[in-house]
């Protein structure tokens, strides 16, 4: 069983940066994926186990970065020039594939998530 905790979440003015961080216990492949109210959840960013492989969504592309340190089993997400519409609350998932995955009905296990609010 693999467990996550995810930290870093908060407030932040339109322009601003945060880092989000998700603390996993197993060897897995990593990806955030945010909800917005009455919206369904989507992938922002995967990486894969050895972190060579990444993906993000076309909306995050050369703002945010997914990285990895497998010696402290952490993963993170920085977040720059963030947006409104970037206020969600964000998810940190885990696969056993190692794989980058996109698809999030092929994660195996979710953080509680982390609430993000971006202020005009």
């Amino acid at each position: 069983q693999v467990q996550l905790v995810e930290s870093g979440g908060g407030l932040v003015q339109d322009g601003g940066s945060l880092r989000l961080s998700c603390a996993a216990s197993g060897r897995t492949s990593m990806g955030w994926f945010r909800q917005a109210p009455g919206k369904e959840r989507n992938l922002v960013a995967a990486i894969s186990w050895t972190g060579d492989t990444k993906y993000y969504a076309d909306s995050v592309k050369g703002r945010f970065t997914i990285s990895r340190d497998n010696a402290k089993n952490t993963g993170y997400l920085q977040m720059n020039s963030l947006k409104p519409e970037d206020t969600a609350v964000y998810y940190c998932a885990a696969s056993k594939s190692l794989r980058a995955v996109k698809d999030g009905r092929e994660y195996d296990y979710w953080g509680q998530g982390t609430q993000v609010t971006v202020s005009s």
